[in-house]
């Protein structure tokens, strides 16, 4: 309600605003959005007898939301195509605030099926888009495990790519363990629910590899498996991801960015689980193999160590000292003889420099009548040489031939005057 004026009165706590008006003013502002196309997923079409409305629901094919649609029933029965729960459609309306229910709703006045061509060329767009993000870039690969603890495999309810899987991989590897979590994998309800038991296997410590898997179908029943978000978050998982959708020919956006891409849910059992029967057989056959290399190498090893026993160095070692000792003993003669002879010449020459010695020594003088005499009455006692060392009172000692005698110099005669004498 309004004032006088025109004006809508103050809102507060102490003049509140009725129903009324908050629902007049949410009516006029979804108003003011106008005409608007929206595309979504029909999950609802409920056409009364006898009535000029239509109801029908349009959902978000990656988000758990929707949105309620009214529309003329001549406008459902005049579509090219027949709609059906689950077609994606292209829709133009205006939403619309029902004050009475305090609901919104979208009326609609026209109402187009996305056609096979129009899925692949959008699924096309998305594709380049993802690509040129590098989500599909080979690099973000991971291997997966060689046999992992426990494998997240998310399928249809008791569908037959569920049991292919989990019977082919209990075939190979009787231990293997499954966290199996069924959801739609198709219709609008399969995106939301994909996503959510991704996400929480994702976050499971135990689960080393997930498995989406999916029987063959048509493009529109693949198209889940294309959604941007989903892809998104496989692109984003820190555990190895493997897509088994559809069959050989089909090839949806998950494909490119899971790490492992198998053609059918059998492959994926066969690529995730390693056969029993097989990695036993290549184990024996190593352990074959391993044992004949060794023993080839123990005999190449004996052959050369029989080769060299049988060396004559080895065979009979003292051949060698045998054929060497006649001429050690010849060495030790020669040697002997050589040092016997060099004793001999060493013998002559030590005589004859002795007898050298004796003749030049002062015993051999002495015996021809000469003396020795040396002064003793000094600090240092010397031969002496001239009359000069032999003052008046010095004491000198006389060696001769057979002894020696001490005097005491009394007086000296020079040269001159004994020769005179």
């Amino acid at each position: 309600m309004t004032s006088p004026g025109g004006q809508t009165p103050a809102n507060s706590a102490e003049a509140p605003w009725p129903v009324r008006t908050i629902s007049f003013k949410i009516g006029e502002w979804i108003h003011k959005l106008g005409q608007v196309w929206v595309e979504g997923q029909l999950t609802q079409i409920n056409q009364r007898p006898g009535t000029r409305t239509a109801f029908l629901t349009l959902r978000d094919p990656a988000a758990d939301m929707s949105l309620s649609l009214t529309c003329d029933p001549n406008l459902l029965r005049r579509s090219p195509v027949p709609l059906t729960e689950g077609a994606r459609v292209v829709v133009y309306g205006r939403p619309n605030f029902y004050a009475g229910r305090g609901t919104i709703s979208l009326r609609i006045t026209d109402i187009r099926p996305v056609g096979i061509g129009e899925l692949l060329a959008r699924i096309e767009r998305v594709k380049a888009l993802l690509a040129a993000e590098g989500l599909f870039d080979a690099r973000r690969k991971r291997p997966l495990p060689f046999l992992p603890h426990t494998i997240g495999l998310i399928s249809g309810r008791a569908s037959a790519a569920q049991r292919d899987i989990i019977a082919v991989a209990e075939q190979r590897w009787e231990a293997v363990q499954f966290d199996v979590r069924d959801a739609p994998v198709q219709g609008p309800t399969a995106v939301p629910a994909i996503l959510t038991h991704l996400t929480e296997l994702d976050a499971d410590p135990r689960v080393q590899v997930i498995v989406i898997a999916r029987g063959g179908g048509s493009v529109e029943d693949l198209l889940p498996f294309s959604d941007e978000t989903l892809v998104r978050a496989v692109a984003e998982c820190r555990t190895p991801v493997v897509s088994a959708i559809g069959h050989e020919p089909d090839n949806p956006l998950i494909d490119l960015a899971a790490d492992i891409r198998a053609a059918t849910p059998t492959d994926a059992a066969k690529r995730v689980v390693p056969d029993v029967t097989a990695e036993l057989a290549s184990i024996a056959t190593l352990r074959q193999r391993s044992a004949h290399a060794l023993r080839n190498w123990v005999h190449r090893e004996q052959r050369v160590l029989d080769g060299l026993r049988a060396r004559p160095a080895l065979a009979r070692p003292l051949t060698i000292v045998d054929s060497r000792q006649d001429r050690v003993d010849g060495a030790l003669v020669d040697i002997r003889r050589s040092v016997r002879h060099l004793l001999t010449v060493e013998e002559h020459r030590h005589a004859q420099l002795a007898s050298r010695l004796a003749t030049l020594g002062p015993a051999q003088t002495l015996a021809r009548g000469y003396a020795v005499v040396q002064r003793t009455d000094t600090d240092a006692p010397h031969a002496v040489r001239t009359i000069a060392d032999l003052p008046d009172g010095a004491q000198v000692r006389i060696r001769v031939a057979d002894g020696s005698t001490r005097a005491r110099v009394h007086a000296n005669e020079s040269t001159d005057e004994g020769d005179a004498s």
